[in-house]
């Protein structure tokens, strides 16, 4: 019998110009890219790391999801 974390946000990941759109207090850790091209980068690793599924809210938050 195998256990698994489903229908879970894994991760948020913003920019400091978009910090204002998350708050603190969810289950999901927040991470703080410097820009738009690390905010990809950091969001294509925790993807891989997790297999979670990335979703762009096109706000310029990007949140992964685990289905």
């Amino acid at each position: 019998m195998s256990t698994d974390l489903v229908r879970v946000i894994v991760a948020i990941v913003v920019t400091p110009d978009d910090e204002d759109k998350v708050k603190d207090g969810g289950m999901a850790p927040i991470f703080v890219a410097k820009d738009r091209q690390e905010q990809q980068k950091i969001s294509m690793y925790i993807s891989r790391i997790t297999q979670s599924v990335l979703h762009d809210l096109e706000n310029g938050v990007l949140m992964l999801v685990k289905h």
